[in-house]
């Protein structure tokens, strides 16, 4: 029977991709006017040359780039390609290649999202937590109802504040960047401390803006199993007060949170897009900026693929753990 489960569930997750990589072939083709013209146009502007008739031009990068074939025949070769993750050429970037764009921003935006998407999930989480239980301190309800507001404003406006304050008055901190200039990337203290020190703005402005999220689903999650009859036993049993918060009322108030956390974790290949544009944070949701700015919709064209199936993948994976976080759930049909 877990079996029968585990293969409608992957079955969706192929349904999924399918419908991602149809729908990701087809609007970048929907974008007005043509990418190759347009970049070849400003590059010879910039270069100084004349932007006349460039059609022979195009002519042939539109060739080179598979661009002027069927579009039933690009829908195939997009499948191939999708295949082998390999999406050619970027416009702009060339003769740079898709794929070793997006491994270059990807460590960045995985350690900034990843610890930042870490560190908001466990304080909220508990924070909501700790303001719902009844016997808790009052100091969390208190201190929780300021962080709660911060749920309202946006992560890019905080990262503005945090970067106009720590950066250009205070100067701790560096206004952009991922690492400093002249510091060689490598496994050593120095890089470690180097490029800790250029996220420490983008993840806090994150952190500040999604706890508040965080904490307010675990609240109202937390209140609605006080009234359960499991906890009322645990109580009567007079077992300790934090295997009772923990185990009855935290395990049982948990499943919306990772079912929100396994979506985050999906979206954490795109970027806090506006927070790495802020701080010019070399990620992946920088390059998707800049590759919609100058309709380089290869890159776009991987970076939207990367970001759905990693999401299809992480909503599978969180399916077939969910009997295992909880028993009342069951591969069965009734």
């Amino acid at each position: 029977m877990y079996a029968d489960y585990v293969l409608r569930r992957f079955g969706i997750m192929l349904l999924v991709i399918f419908l991602a990589v149809s729908i990701n072939f087809a609007l970048p083709r929907l974008m007005p006017g043509d990418p190759i013209e347009a970049q070849l146009n400003r590059i010879m502007a910039e270069s100084g040359g004349a932007v006349g008739d460039v059609q022979a031009l195009v002519n042939s990068y539109r060739e080179r780039f598979g661009l002027d074939d069927p579009l039933w025949q690009q829908y195939l070769s997009f499948w191939q390609a999708a295949f082998r993750f390999d999406f050619g050429y970027s416009l702009v970037n060339f003769p740079e290649r898709v794929i070793d764009g997006v491994l270059a921003g990807l460590p960045w935006t995985l350690g900034l999202l990843g610890f930042a998407t870490a560190v908001s999930f466990f304080l909220g989480t508990w924070l909501g937590g700790l303001m719902a239980w009844p016997q808790a301190h009052r100091f969390f309800r208190v201190f929780g109802s300021g962080i709660l507001l911060l749920s309202s404003v946006p992560y890019f406006l905080i990262g503005m504040i945090l970067l106009y304050v720590f950066a250009i008055v205070l100067r701790i901190f560096p206004a952009g960047g991922g690492i400093p200039f002249g510091v060689d990337i490598g496994l050593n203290w120095v890089t470690v401390k180097a490029i800790a020190w250029h996220g420490t703005l983008p993840a806090l402005s994150i952190i500040l803006a999604e706890v508040g999220a965080w904490a307010i689903g675990m609240r109202g999650m937390m209140i609605s199993v006080l009234g359960e009859d499991y906890i009322a036993l645990a109580e009567a049993k007079g077992l300790r007060k934090q295997r009772v918060f923990l185990w009855y009322g935290m395990r049982n108030a948990m499943l919306p949170q990772l079912t929100k956390l396994a979506m985050a974790l999906g979206h954490i290949v795109s970027g806090a897009i506006l927070v790495e544009v802020i701080f010019s944070y070399p990620g992946i949701g920088f390059r998707l900026y800049q590759a919609i700015q100058s309709q380089d919709y290869f890159v776009i064209q991987g970076i939207v693929l990367l970001l759905s199936v990693s999401l299809a993948v992480a909503m599978f994976i969180l399916d077939l753990i969910y009997p295992l976080i909880d028993p009342r759930i069951t591969a069965q049909r009734t």
